[in-house]
């Protein structure tokens, strides 16, 4: 059994898959913070993604490495670089560093979260992150373009939408995946044998998806969960968004609505 390394192992993503993942690999876990409760694969240790040092050591002899440390929420701009743009860039260089052949990278779907509902998002739409957060995570992939074709490391980018044990509002219906769905995704990373670079959605087979995903169908994708099953629950039970809001509009909801300035119809402007 193979060992791959997670970062951010401790958060609320990490805790959903390792136990999936578990069953396949050994799960070397680094995060900040010790992480009390381990499973029969997986060995903590304590560590900072500001320290490359640190994550050299981590990566020695592991197979993969999934990359989900960072600042997840939307603190000032030092904060996001420090986490995802120094954070990543460690994280890539101490993967080639240490001779690990693949990286994993969960981004987040608020890379491209400024637009509009109706248009459906592919791996080629320009970037329109909705925050500081999706700014910084779209450096990360280019990173991982950057290694994948300077050093060769095959790198996977997944742009995750949201997971949970389920949707939880109207838009969860269209960007929600399930930890088997993205455990699935992941693994496809971590062992497709012509992968080089892929960008991703990281969703469930939802109808109402915002996004066109056909490079992880080709890649060998298959989801196993839908949103859909929620959709009458939720449409009886949910109010819809307020629609003064640019949150209403946009694929990444809320993050937008922070600091938004002038008339919400300026998303359909492009």
């Amino acid at each position: 059994m193979d060992t791959i390394a997670i970062t951010g192992a401790g958060g609320n993503v990490g805790r959903a898959i390792r136990p999936i993942l578990g069953e396949r690999w050994r799960l070397r876990l680094f995060d900040r913070a010790p992480i009390a409760e381990l499973g029969p694969n997986e060995e903590g240790i304590v560590g900072d993604i500001a320290d490359e040092a640190a994550l050299r050591q981590a990566f020695a002899g592991v197979s993969g490495v999934v990359h989900m440390a960072g600042c997840t929420s939307e603190e000032d701009i030092d904060a996001q670089i420090a986490g995802n743009v120094k954070g990543a860039w460690n994280v890539f260089e101490a993967a080639r560093a240490a001779g690990v052949e693949r990286v994993v990278y969960t981004s987040s779907h608020h890379v491209v979260g400024h637009y509009p509902r109706y248009r459906r998002v592919g791996r080629e739409a320009i970037i329109r992150p909705d925050s500081r957060y999706g700014l910084t995570k779209a450096f990360g992939e280019q990173a991982g373009a950057f290694y994948a074709d300077q050093f060769g490391l095959r790198v996977m980018t997944i742009r995750v939408g949201y997971l949970g044990d389920r949707p939880l509002d109207r838009r969860r219906l269209a960007i929600w995946i399930s930890p088997r769905d993205l455990a699935q995704l992941i693994a496809i990373g971590l062992t497709h044998a012509a992968l080089r670079y892929a960008l991703v959605y990281g969703v469930s087979a939802n109808t109402r998806s915002f996004f066109d995903n056909p490079e992880a169908f080709r890649l060998g994708y298959r989801p196993q969960d839908s949103a859909d099953a929620y959709a009458t629950e939720i449409e009886a039970t949910v109010p819809p968004e307020n629609p003064a809001l640019v949150s209403s509009k946009v694929v990444g909801g809320a993050m937008a609505d922070q600091g938004y300035q002038g008339d919400i119809g300026r998303v359909d402007e492009w």
